[in-house]
């Protein structure tokens, strides 16, 4: 094995058990925050309006809810729902153990001698990590169990041997997490709880982010930050009412930082598209949008580890911290999680990492001196190709499915998943952008996301994945069909799908195709001529797209004062696509490619095709017959 395959095996394992721990977390996150929330508001004393009946239950919830619930998704993970169910079985033992005043082991009854502070009654131990290892080890042994047994059960039969099989195992796991597995997670986890005091204390804490962010754009920020640190984090607030870890990963500020460099000192279409990307960074908490930017120049990696020490060492001792998970990493989210006390430490920590990641990626800008300032679209694609290698696959063709893509093979689809990792974030968003193109064709299909593990084979399915869990998607639904983008927020591959749809929705008889293309050739014809219904058209449009706003605001620009010049009162304007409406009134300026895509969409609008968008000179004649 080479050493380029041996690091990308270490990565694949790294990513693979992280997604694994945060498949556990990411889908009780609401829970969490509802206890966040309820402690932030009523906990005694430090709550904005403590009251000590509300409280006694926030107890009951982060000593046996969220561990039930955490033990039940990874028991279901392996093992559906009768994994889950014995997961939240055994799970019980290990909670008992941690549970304060009634637990043995505070007081005093096992293992006294292990540890001298594990007899402190009035401090309890919430076992997240208890519901982590009980809830998939007993769902995996009822799995393999079953593997054995299930199919010698004489017919009849199967209820029984279902229902005790499974009551069994419960009873058996349950013992095993109280008298064997707990007294060691307690003795662990107490260590663990010191260790992070001990670094935070000594201010050691933001040393932590030169790991975090490197890591965030190797797509690891799942492993760490639901895997790792919102348990240590969960554990820290039920303790002191808040924690700095939730906001070590969750942070926007270093992102936002690289992103306002890059809209001011950037060039070409990563400077053009970067104020938008700010939004969906900063507000939607998509912190994957900003990867791209850091990609297309490695060097804005200081930038990202400069801002996560600052803003990690500045809520550290600016009193910050959060009562529950911020997700996704949005400064809304975290406003909203954030304990009384902290609000101050948490704001300056964000736009002091920001400031100063800025600082740095504006040196980096400054310091470039390339004419066009890297290519975005290629650094979006090795963006794909980093997070195949992360999971030991090979990037996936422009197409991973050629053989399935015709358009033959979408008549049949009747509804469409994207799905991701963690089935939130930019899924969600990708789900958004192509539901809105399906409504905008016309076509009768819901669009929705989950999580890859939560996919199931039905049919009229279509699933759009990232590259890297394509083998995955395929793997849990065989008989759907298949689609892999390298990015859910940027990607033409979705025009494709919507053709293809749309083509298979109006699928014509051979003559009808025919006549269609010599339409098409008579209609291009006419555009080459100028040859439109200049009466019906109140509106000049230019199709603005990320990679190349910065052109089509400049042509647009000069083609206004063209206008201006010769007299014309026609409004122009620099759209998006779906910002159209299908009539005539709009006559839209477009390239070949550009006039595809409309064509797709609409079949009303008057389109002017052009080989350059920025010499006028094509337009004169168009000119002369506007109003």
């Amino acid at each position: 094995m080479s050493e380029t395959q041996s690091k990308s095996s270490v990565k694949a394992k790294i990513q693979k058990f992280g997604t694994f721990l945060s498949g556990m977390i990411m889908p009780n996150i609401g829970a969490i925050i509802a206890w966040g929330f309820m402690t932030a508001i009523f906990m005694s004393p430090n709550g904005w309006f403590p009251n000590k009946y509300v409280n006694s239950f926030t107890s009951s919830m982060l000593y046996f809810m969220i561990p039930i619930l955490i033990a039940y998704t990874g028991g279901k993970n392996v093992y559906e729902e009768r994994g889950g169910v014995v997961g939240a079985i055994s799970v019980v033992g290990t909670i008992v153990l941690g549970f304060p005043w009634a637990s043995p082991v505070a007081q005093g009854i096992v293992y006294p001698t292990l540890y001298p502070y594990a007899a402190n009654k009035s401090t309890g131990i919430p076992m997240f990590l208890g519901a982590m290892i009980m809830g998939p080890l007993s769902a995996w042994c009822l799995k393999k169990f079953d593997e054995k047994f299930q199919g010698k059960v004489k017919a009849g039969f199967e209820m029984i041997y279902n229902n005790f099989s499974q009551g069994i195992m419960g009873m058996i796991f349950v013992a095993i997490s109280y008298f064997l597995v707990g007294p060691l997670l307690v003795i662990s986890t107490i260590w663990i709880g010191h260790g992070v005091d001990w670094i935070i204390t000594r201010h050691l804490l933001p040393l932590a982010n030169l790991v975090i962010e490197p890591a965030k754009v190797l797509f690891l920020n799942n492993a760490i930050g639901n895997g790792v640190l919102v348990p240590l984090g969960i554990q820290q607030a039920a303790k002191v009412g808040k924690s700095v870890l939730f906001l070590m990963e969750s942070n926007p500020g270093p992102g936002l930082g690289i992103l306002l460099a890059c809209s001011i000192f950037g060039k070409g279409s990563a400077k053009s598209s970067a104020p938008g990307a700010i939004i969906v960074h900063f507000f939607g908490g998509v912190h994957e949008i900003y990867f791209p930017y850091v990609l297309m120049k490695p060097m804005l990696l200081l930038a990202a580890m400069a801002g996560g020490v600052t803003g990690t060492f500045l809520f550290s001792i600016l009193g910050g911290g959060l009562t529950a998970a911020a997700s996704p990493g949005s400064i809304i989210a975290i406003l909203l999680v954030s304990a009384k006390s902290a609000y101050f430490g948490n704001i300056v920590g964000v736009f002091g990492s920001a400031a100063v990641s800025f600082i740095v990626a504006a040196l980096i800008y400054k310091m470039d001196k390339s004419e066009d300032g890297g290519d975005l679209a290629a650094a979006q694609g090795q963006m794909s190709q980093m997070k195949a290698a992360a999971k030991g696959q090979a990037a996936a063709e422009e197409d991973s499915s050629s053989a399935e893509t015709t358009v033959a093979s979408y008549k049949d689809v009747q509804r469409i998943i994207f799905a991701c990792d963690a089935g939130m974030g930019s899924s969600a968003m990708g789900a958004s952008l192509l539901r809105d193109k399906v409504k905008k064709a016309g076509l009768n299909l819901p669009v929705t996301n989950t999580a890859v593990r939560n996919l199931k084979d039905e049919p009229g399915l279509l699933v759009i994945t990232q590259e890297e869990l394509a083998e995955r998607a395929k793997e849990k639904t065989p008989s759907a069909l298949h689609v892999a983008v390298g990015n859910f927020l940027s990607t033409p591959k979705y025009d494709q799908v919507i053709a293809r749809l749309k083509a298979a929705s109006q699928a014509a008889p051979e003559a009808e195709i025919k006549e269609e293309k010599q339409k098409q050739v008579d209609k291009l014809a006419k555009q080459k001529q100028f040859d439109f219904d200049f009466a019906a058209v109140k509106e000049v449009d230019f199709i603005r797209h990320d990679q190349h706003r910065g052109t089509v605001t400049m042509a647009s620009s000069m083609f206004k004062d063209a206008m201006k010049q010769a007299g014309k009162k026609t409004p122009v304007k620099a759209v998006r696509i779906n910002e159209l409406t299908n009539d005539p009134s709009h006559l839209v300026i477009a390239t070949p490619a550009a006039a595809k895509n409309l064509a797709v969409r609409y079949d009303q609008i008057q389109v002017a095709t052009v080989n350059d968008l920025l010499k006028t000179d094509e337009l004169k004649g168009l000119i002369e017959k506007l109003k």
